[in-house]
């Protein structure tokens, strides 16, 4: 009788662990989701997504969508995309949001972000503070953190423009679009 519990209890944390491996996204698909979309010559790509797999290991979901932002010390950033879950959900969103800081210039950029720990689609719905560095002569690629509530969200922008500083704010995810960035 017991020989049976423990093979239960075995296979019932293997079966747990293989469900919650099939609910997140591997690295080398994230690299050929991300490589397609900004662009497989996109330079620093594969180390940026390295380190970001190492830091939070596999995602829940990502995003994939484009923004454009400027800022001369009050910025403002608008976007729009679809989010992508495992399981095959996928649902059309809008981001937006003000920031503040010494920044200037402006910028329009592919957005490929990362999303962790998602309980639900509808719980990404929400502000998510941080704070953003950038330095963009005709183009370049970046990528920062933003949490909370335990989400974690990782944007990677390939862009182009002319926009340098460093900045706080932050950004809002929205189902609908809204022009209102607070």
């Amino acid at each position: 009788m017991r020989l049976h519990l423990v093979i239960f209890f075995l296979l019932a944390s293997i079966t747990h662990t293989a469900l919650l491996a099939d609910d997140t996204y591997d690295q080398e698909t994230i690299l050929k989701e991300a490589g397609s979309y900004l662009g497989s010559g996109a330079e620093g790509l594969a180390s940026v997504l390295e380190k970001v797999f190492e830091d939070h290991g596999e995602p829940a979901g990502y995003i994939k969508g484009q923004e454009a932002s400027g800022a001369w010390v009050l910025g403002l950033r608008y976007g729009d995309g679809e989010l992508f879950l495992k399981n095959g959900y996928s649902q059309r969103l809008h981001w937006q949001g003000p920031s503040i800081g010494f920044d200037w210039g402006g910028n329009a950029a592919k957005v490929f972000t990362l999303v962790y720990h998602l309980p639900s689609a509808e719980a990404l719905y929400m502000r998510y503070p941080g704070v953003d560095g950038s330095l963009y002569f005709v183009g370049g690629v970046g990528m920062n953190y933003l949490q909370r509530d335990g989400i974690i969200l990782a944007p990677i922008r390939v862009g182009m423009g002319w926009r340098a500083g460093a900045n706080v704010g932050y950004m809002k995810l929205t189902p609908t679009k809204t022009w209102n960035p607070f």
